[in-house]
C-alpha cells in the first residue's frame, strides 16, 4: 500500500457528477462557483458540504505533492476524453485513498468468478483491516454508494447483493497506460504483467491494449524479466 497517506480519508459519499466537477476545474474548464452549485443543488449541509469539498480537494483540486504531475497527466487526458471521467476519478482514487481502493480491491476479489457477492463479507473483511468500529462500517458503505454512483456495482436485494458492472472501454493508449501507473502506485511494487488485466483494484475496467508493449515505450514504467517467460512491470520511480 502507498505510504504516508490517510488512513481512512474517503470518508463520504462522493457523486461522479461532483468528482468530474472537481476534475473540470482542475483543468480549467469550469470554476469554483459552479462546483459550489453542484453541491448547494445537493442540499448538503454546512458541515457536510465541507468534508465533501475536503475529499474533492485531495483527490484533484490540492493532491499529495507527490501525485500533483500523475494528477495532472490525468487532467490532459480528460480534455481529450472527457467521457472517461469515472475511469480517471477511479485511478486517481485508488492513488489517493488506499481505502477506497482496498474496498475496491475486495469487491474485485470476492466477485470475481461469479460477478457478485455479499456486501457483508466486504464489511467483515474491511474490519479485519481496519477495525470493528462503527466507523470502519459506514465509511465502507460510503465507498460502496460511491463505487455504485460511477458505474461499477449494482446493489441487489436491499444492498446485500452487490453486482459487477464495467465502466465505458478505454479509447486511448494514453488513458491505459495512466490506469496501469495508477495500480502500481496502489499496490507499491512491481506486478506481473499477466496479472494486470484482472487486477481486483480495477475491477470495472478492461484493459484491451497490450499493456507490455505500453510499459516497454513509458517514461514512468518499466518492464522487467524474471526468468525466460515472466514480465514484470514497475514504476521508475521504483526501482
Amino acid at each position: 500500500m502507498i505510504a504516508a497517506t490517510p488512513r481512512i480519508g474517503f470518508d463520504r459519499f462522493i457523486r461522479l457528477e461532483w468528482a468530474t466537477m472537481a476534475l473540470r476545474l482542475r483543468a480549467g474548464l469550469a470554476d469554483h462557483n459552479d462546483l459550489n452549485k453542484i453541491l448547494d443543488l445537493a442540499e448538503l449541509g454546512a458541515a457536510a458540504k465541507k468534508k465533501t469539498r475536503t475529499v474533492l480537494n485531495r483527490l484533484w483540486l490540492e493532491p499529495r505533492s507527490e501525485l500533483v504531475e500523475f494528477a495532472d497527466r490525468g487532467v490532459n487526458i480528460f480534455i481529450s476524453n472527457p467521457g472517461q471521467s469515472a475511469a480517471l476519478c477511479w485511478g486517481m482514487s485508488i492513488v489517493t485513498y488506499p481505502f477506497f481502493g482496498k474496498v475496491a480491491e475486495l469487491v474485485g476479489r470476492l466477485a470475481f468468478l461469479q460477478g457478485d457477492c455479499a456486501s457483508a463479507e466486504v464489511h467483515r473483511r474491511m474490519s479485519e483491516t481496519y477495525g470493528e468500529r462503527e466507523g470502519t462500517y459506514r465509511m465502507t458503505n460510503m465507498v460502496l454508494q460511491s463505487q455504485e454512483n460511477w458505474g461499477a456495482i449494482s446493489r441487489e436485494q436491499r444492498g446485500k447483493r452487490l453486482k459487477l458492472s464495467k465502466l465505458p472501454p478505454l479509447p486511448s493508449e494514453h488513458i491505459t497506460e495512466w490506469l496501469v501507473e495508477a495500480v502500481l502506485r496502489y499496490h507499491g511494487k512491481p506486478l506481473p504483467i499477466a496479472s494486470l488485466q484482472s487486477m481486483p483494484v480495477i475491477y470495472p475496467i478492461h484493459f484491451d491494449q497490450p499493456l507490455a508493449y505500453l510499459a516497454s515505450k513509458s517514461s514512468t514504467m518499466a518492464v522487467l524479466s524474471e526468468g525466460p517467460s515472466q514480465q514484470f512491470v514497475a514504476l521508475r520511480s521504483q526501482l
